[in-house]
């Protein structure tokens, strides 16, 4: 089985390169972050033309997650117990999609950004992580066996090697201790971070800035992660971290994460 997890910065944008990607890609399950539409405006029709299911969540032009599935897609939930909302008054963004696929739970997850250290956003996205934690743990706790994949864009980059250049972002979100510390939490938790051990760094990224050159400069930063519950995380194989898709006309900034996962769906 085939699961794959991509910031595609607005699917209808780029819709023409998914499905071209999935195609060339042979992926079962891909979850989609920062669609950028409304549910009602998601290009669903193209997708189950080529055999997926589509889960979607969205709410504006801001945000927005998807789990697509060619081998089921049941139990749709939106958002994971206890996510905080943002704003005044505080509403739950359209940040996270659990699914469950093949006999996987996939959970497509857009981590706040954080804007800056002294932005009240930052706070909200540590309280986000921290909540998100709480329930991941829960899960396991419930289930030790469990097959969970947490995939998406996570807005941090963990360690200094996923940064092309960290004095350029000593004082930024993203590379911050309390940032990292929630990111460790949920790897203690018992999460897995199954794509390093096939893809160690340095100088390997998801994500390139469309500014400055940064892609063909190979400055980048690796900021999108699939961490599994040990029981999924004993059956993945291989993993990458498809490049080529962050080249030529139209490309998202973010390039698609890909696991294979031993084994039969069930």
């Amino acid at each position: 089985m085939r699961l794959a997890t991509w910031n595609v910065n607005s699917v209808r944008a780029r819709i023409d390169r998914v499905l071209d990607w999935l195609q060339r890609s042979d992926v079962d399950v891909l979850a989609v972050q920062e669609t950028k539409c409304r549910d009602d405006q998601f290009p669903t029709e193209p997708l189950v033309a080529l055999g997926y299911e589509v889960a979607h969540h969205g709410l504006s032009a801001w945000n927005g997650v998807a789990v697509i599935s060619r081998v089921g897609l049941a139990d749709v939930e939106i958002g994971f117990p206890g996510q905080p909302g943002w704003g005044d008054p505080a509403a739950a963004e359209a940040r996270t999609l659990g699914a469950n696929c093949g006999g996987i739970r996939v959970w497509s997850l857009y981590v706040p950004n954080g804007r800056t250290l002294s932005d009240p956003h930052y706070r909200y996205k540590l309280d986000w992580l921290a909540r998100l934690r709480t329930a991941a743990k829960g899960w396991l706790d419930t289930d030790p066996t469990a097959q969970i994949a947490l995939c998406g864009d996570w807005n941090i980059a963990p360690l200094d090697e996923d940064v092309w250049d960290m004095e350029k972002f000593r004082f930024s979100t993203h590379v911050s201790e309390p940032e990292r510390r929630t990111f460790r939490a949920i790897i203690d938790a018992g999460y897995a971070d199954v794509v390093r051990p096939h893809t160690p760094g340095p100088g390997v990224y998801t994500y390139w800035d469309y500014t400055r050159l940064r892609f063909p400069r190979r400055e980048g930063m690796r900021l999108d992660f699939a961490l599994c519950s040990p029981a999924l995380a004993a059956r993945v194989v291989d993993a990458r971290i498809d490049r080529q898709e962050r080249k030529g006309k139209g490309a998202s900034d973010h390039a698609p994460v890909v696991i294979d996962v031993e084994g039969p769906s069930a």
